[in-house]
């Protein structure tokens, strides 16, 4: 499920032009921490989204799982409850990741999976103060 996600990600990334010039590697990782940048910004300023109690219109995406009628009323419902708080920069961050993992060829849920087990076989804290 990650990696279609990602290539979905990559794919909207392609066709809105932002691999139309040679991609930097770390401009990608840069970007990626100015969204991580972002989070903590709209944490400090107490923004956290309001989508869970409005409703966001008339009829269910089977992709995303949010509601609207049509594009407008949920770009609006959006702009208006989600945009620039802390999911909506946590979502900016993971599809920023996924983009970099998709666009370098990594299969990132078996990396993910792989990476779980290995933490949960590591000492507490793994053994660091904090």
């Amino acid at each position: 499920m990650i990696n279609k996600l990602a290539t979905e990600v990559h794919q909207n990334a392609k066709d809105k032009g932002f691999f139309d010039d040679e991609k930097n590697i770390g401009e990608m990782l840069c970007l990626i921490h100015s969204e991580v940048s972002e989070a903590l910004e709209a944490d400090r300023k107490d923004r956290y989204s309001q989508a869970d109690s409005i409703k966001l219109g008339g009829l269910a995406d089977k992709n995303y799982g949010i509601t609207y009628h049509d594009d407008k009323i949920f770009q609006r419902a959006f702009s208006e409850s989600v945009k620039d708080t802390f999911e909506d920069e946590l979502a900016d961050v993971m599809i920023r990741v996924m983009d970099l993992a998709a666009f370098k060829g990594i299969n990132l849920e078996k990396h993910i999976k792989a990476k779980m087990r290995y933490n949960s076989l590591r000492e507490h804290k793994h053994g660091k103060k904090y």
